[in-house]
């Protein structure tokens, strides 16, 4: 499995948390809209320069010397040598599973060649930012960067399927437009019944309003396409929350044997002790 896989899987057990602790819009009781504006209101502005300072904590000297020389030429270049200079922060980032950053640069790349290809990257790594961070202050700017990067695809590619799955992901986790983009997933499964992301982000709202029995079909949907550690995970959790504890502890064992991560599997044999007792 390769090393960003590894690295989600290992972020699944706080995903989960972050999951099951937020909450849609229209599908159950909202909290007050006072609360809403003021994190509205709070949500920083995203810059490249802020979130590489940041990133660059977590690597080693010599590949944050390399991103920062890259940068401070990126600061005097123009035309051409610009755009090559923000793909390559792009990729540097890119490779050491930094979505943030990199989004960022795949951004302005984007902005300057307005290609299909280039926003749905760009919309992709918005994605795993929000996805990840834990940050709950600039992920709401994530999730529009995100919903903006799909729509500017979208524009390009009116019949594209990915681009409607990730802007319809990012309108969930949203605080705007939480039905639409349920909607927008519901009509990527009546043309392609078993995609994979819309089927996986179906059944993970499905357990957000407590709807566990379609969450369970959502992914048995993804399982039988591509049977990832994250979908028996979370089809394991669909079940332990309907009372069914024998397809529960098989699906964690499932999960534990494709992801074979010390955390997770921690985790899940705890999981199974408690199931089983």
């Amino acid at each position: 499995m390769k090393r960003k896989q590894l690295g989600v899987i290992g972020l699944v057990i706080v995903l989960m948390g972050l999951l099951l602790s937020l909450k849609i819009k229209g599908l159950v009781k909202e909290e007050s809209s006072n609360a809403s504006a003021e994190t509205a209101s709070n949500t920083p502005a995203l810059s490249a320069e802020v979130l590489s300072e940041t990133a660059k904590q977590t690597l080693n000297a010599n590949l944050a010397k390399q991103i920062s020389d890259l940068e401070n030429a990126l600061k005097t270049a123009e035309g051409a040598e610009k755009l090559e200079l923000q793909k390559k922060l792009a990729q540097q980032w890119d490779d050491v599973n930094q979505p943030a950053p990199a989004a960022m640069y795949y951004e302005a790349a984007a902005e300057a060649e307005n290609t299909y290809s280039g926003w749905l990257k760009t919309g992709d790594l918005f994605t795993e930012a929000y996805q990840s961070t834990r940050d709950t202050l600039v992920q709401p700017a994530l999730v529009k960067k995100a919903a903006d990067a799909y729509q500017k695809a979208l524009d390009l590619q009116s019949n594209s399927l990915e681009a409607k799955t990730g802007l319809g992901t990012a309108y969930v986790n949203g605080a705007s437009n939480p039905m639409q983009g349920i909607e927008l997933l519901l009509e990527v499964v009546k043309e392609e019944p078993d995609n994979i992301k819309a089927n996986l982000n179906l059944g993970l709202f499905s357990m957000r309003s407590g709807q566990y029995d379609k969450a369970v079909e959502r992914f048995k949907t993804v399982i039988a396409k591509q049977p990832s550690p994250e979908a028996w995970f979370y089809l394991a959790s669909s079940y332990e929350h309907l009372g069914m504890k024998p397809e529960a502890i098989s699906a964690f064992e499932k999960s534990k044997e494709l992801a074979a991560e010390p955390a997770l599997s921690k985790f899940v044999d705890q999981k199974i002790q408690e199931l089983s007792n």
